[in-house]
């Protein structure tokens, strides 16, 4: 979900993280120390933080190999929420939800798609986001008539949704009052904070979209680095 007004985001970060956040040991794979993750993964994206206060985050990606996780690419800066993870996230918060969550079967961007091995959506007029708690396709793609609320009109919204994967936090949705809350994906990073979402410059992104496969059946795990053995 990007920011209400001018959605979020990053700085430009380089392949190489230099960020802040805390960067767990060098000699421990962090992917190879987790414990929730389905037998059936075969890919792994890592985002984590030095706390549940700052935005400034880091994100890493493994590919399983003779049921071993090895490492993809090299760390890579990113952006979480202005108010940074959160462990109840709800609608309107800009918090990133911890966890460990699966990634929608359709990518979507303002621009043709790059080659991504999933199905692409490339964003017309009147594409949205339902982010109104009221609505019946609350927490999905709809293409119409503006659903309310803090529906996103994905076509409108660049640099960000160049290119983004969906993220699927509270998908199925779960009935709670207030709302768990919608619209986390994976996009391009502006130059802050987001709303929740994590971002990437776009050039890190596009490496990451291009290397899911839907087959390997991708996880993304998000939370503060010394909450990682949760999962």
């Amino acid at each position: 979900m990007s920011l209400p007004t001018k959605p979020s985001l990053s700085r430009s970060p380089s392949h190489v993280s230099t960020s802040t956040a805390a960067t767990p040991a060098a000699s421990s794979n962090i992917a190879s120390r987790l414990h929730t993750i389905p037998a059936s993964t075969r890919q792994l994206i890592v985002v984590y933080s030095s706390g549940y206060g700052t935005s400034v985050a880091s994100l890493e990606t493994f590919e399983k190999v003779n049921g071993v996780w090895r490492p993809e690419f090299g760390v890579m800066s990113a952006r979480i929420g202005t108010k940074g993870f959160s462990d109840s996230h709800v609608e309107g918060v800009p918090t990133t939800p911890t966890g460990v969550y699966s990634i929608g079967s359709t990518m979507y961007g303002v621009l043709a798609s790059p080659g991504v091995k999933y199905s692409y959506h490339h964003l017309v007029a009147n594409d949205y986001w339902d982010e109104n708690p009221s609505s019946p396709t609350y927490n999905s793609f709809v293409h119409g008539t503006d659903p309310g609320g803090y529906s996103e009109a994905l076509w409108q919204t660049v640099p960000q949704y160049n290119y983004f994967a969906v993220i699927n936090y509270n998908i199925p949705v779960r009935a709670a009052t207030p709302a768990r809350g919608s619209g986390i994906f994976l996009h391009v990073s502006g130059s802050g904070g987001t709303a929740g979402c994590v971002s990437l410059a776009q050039s890190n992104l596009l490496r990451v979209l291009e290397w899911l496969d839907p087959a390997a059946s991708p996880r993304i795990v998000m939370a503060p680095s010394q909450n990682l053995d949760r999962y």
